[in-house]
């Protein structure tokens, strides 16, 4: 392997490290599973996300996030049925002793700490507090719950836990003589939002148009080889390098250093995430992106400028560069930095889903998979790669490290920009639906080989491996969607469900074709050589004149 290739094959593997699950991103972290929490009676709600809407001086505010807790009532779904009361800073400030505010079905703000949670809860309900609101000493939420030796739990107003960031705006509020009320409602998620659904089409799209523009390319090579073989050249290049510059043919050495590679990239963001690390990857990912918006539109503008796309420049560093790459570099180049600049605005979204998609779109045109074999250990070595560092990692670093680096935890940033995202429009806490570049990249390599094998085999889209390869991610894409809404929310590998699908029905239709042993060991279907026929035809000729 040359080193141009290698420095491919490092790129595509940071790439293939920021391998995610789709998810929602919401208003605050809740740390400590489910499972660590058991119920029993007077402890037994389910963990609900719980808003907290402010009124100062009767005038609507800021809305915080919260957590219900294990114990206490449970909170109303609707807004409308929610009451606004007024809300008091606890005296003892950890309510560890009895109030001496004198309470009217108001809901008191307490510290966390000193005491039991439910020791909290009861002295507030005593206090004739209506709500109770815990203020934790870390930015995250925590899961509130009851101690292994109470049993005996009779708490009938809700409690609920807010981050510390959330109780130092709240006690601003009423230490500044302000008259603070709130009302607390949990709305449920729906069970499907239409992010979701677009961004299915988006992976899916991406795919398809990557596919048939390799299937496309290889096709155009071999009718370039065909000609040249006719033209009786004395030296024939090999089919894979004819027309083929820029492209990279993986093989199974290459399968298994991505994952190494990739799994060494995403400890190391893992470990050296911060913020100025996060402003790294933007920087990164624009480069990356510049360069698969400015492939994509050269290849697209030069059906109707070919003058231009054939038509070079040399360029100090660059090299030979056509006028119409130099056309349109300023754009891609402007493009990007806009985006850059403006990425924290709610509209960002669309300026990074372009230049992902074009960057991947790229890759799966440079990078290629040549024959099953290859891509049955790719696959592989991602399915494993997912399901490690999604759940297996939180046996070695105590938390997911997949998840951790996806959200940008340590980074101060909203997640990495190696997604595709799009905002959960009917989700009444917002956030988004992402799919990590991997989760396309990966299956995407197998299924741009099928088409291409399709194409150069003269197969039908039925009779072909192509059309049931895309039913095949469409379904697991699917399958993990509905996994993820299974799990309330919590990240999934989706290669976990996606390898099995597609990787699965190209084995097992190869298998019922007898098609497998060709597709694992060459990837190309057997053509007649050209100048054979040409011979065979020359020969006909001449006894014919006999």
């Amino acid at each position: 392997m040359d080193l141009q290739s290698l420095c491919r094959l490092i790129l595509v593997s940071a790439l293939i490290s920021l391998v995610c699950h789709p998810s929602s991103v919401t208003a605050g972290d809740i740390v400590q599973e489910d499972d660590s929490a058991p119920k029993k009676p007077g402890c037994e709600n389910d963990f609900v996300l719980v808003k907290v809407q402010t009124w100062v001086n009767g005038i609507e505010d800021a809305e915080f996030v919260g957590v219900g807790a294990r114990f206490g009532t449970t909170i109303v779904s609707k807004e409308k049925n929610a009451n606004q009361r007024r809300l008091i800073l606890s005296d003892p400030r950890d309510c560890c002793s009895f109030p001496k505010n004198k309470l009217d079905n108001d809901v008191i703000m307490v510290d966390r700490g000193n005491c039991k949670f439910t020791t909290k809860a009861n002295n507030a309900e005593a206090a004739n507090a209506s709500a109770l609101l815990i203020i934790n000493n870390q930015k995250e939420l925590y899961k509130m719950v009851c101690d292994p030796d109470e049993t005996d739990l009779d708490i009938h107003i809700p409690a609920v836990m807010l981050p510390q960031d959330a109780g130092i705006s709240l006690e601003k509020m009423l230490t500044s003589n302000s008259s603070v009320s709130v009302q607390l409602y949990s709305p449920k998620r729906p069970l499907v939002d239409i992010a979701e659904v677009f961004l299915w089409l988006m992976a899916v799209g991406t795919i398809l148009c990557a596919s048939y523009w390799s299937a496309w390319s290889a096709r155009e090579a071999a009718i370039e080889q065909e000609k040249l073989l006719k033209d009786a050249l004395d030296e024939i290049p090999n089919t894979r390098h004819v027309d083929s510059g820029g492209i990279l043919d993986i093989n199974t050495t290459s399968a298994v250093l991505f994952v190494v590679f990739a799994s060494c990239f995403l400890v190391m963001l893992y470990k050296l995430m911060s913020y100025w690390f996060s402003e790294l990857l933007v920087v990164l990912f624009c480069i990356g992106g510049v360069e698969g918006l400015q492939t994509c539109l050269v290849a697209l503008l030069s059906r109707w400028f070919k003058r231009s796309g054939e038509s070079y420049i040399k360029v100090p560093f660059f090299g030979a560069v056509s006028y119409l790459t130099l056309s349109v570099s300023p754009f891609c180049i402007a493009f990007a930095i806009v985006w850059a600049i403006y990425r924290n605005v709610s509209y960002a979204w669309i300026g990074q889903d372009i230049l992902g998609i074009a960057l991947i779109i790229t890759v799966l045109q440079i990078v290629r998979v040549p024959k099953l074999k290859v891509g049955t250990v790719l696959l592989s070595c991602g399915f494993l790669y997912d399901i490690f560092w999604v759940f297996v990692s939180k046996k070695i670093f105590h938390e997911s490290v997949m998840i951790v680096v996806a959200r940008g935890d340590k980074s101060g940033e909203d997640g990495i920009p190696m997604l595709l995202k799009i905002p959960r429009i009917f989700d009444p806490w917002g956030g988004y639906s992402i799919i990590g570049f991997g989760d396309i990249l990966l299956p995407g390599l197998l299924i741009a080989f099928s088409l291409r094998y399709d194409w150069l085999a003269n197969k039908t889209l039925r009779a072909g491996y192509f059309m049931w390869a895309m039913i095949a991610y469409g379904l697991g894409l699917l399958v993990t969607y509905i996994a993820l809404n299974l799990m309330d929310g919590h990240g999934q590998p989706a290669l976990l469900y996606i390898v099995p699908f597609t990787l699965g029905t190209f084995l097992t239709l190869g298998r019922k074709r007898g098609d497998l042993r060709l597709l694992w060991t060459s990837g190309e279907a057997d053509r007649p050589c050209p100048h054979v026929r040409l011979e065979h035809q020359n020969i006909g000729e001449l006894s014919n004149e006999k």
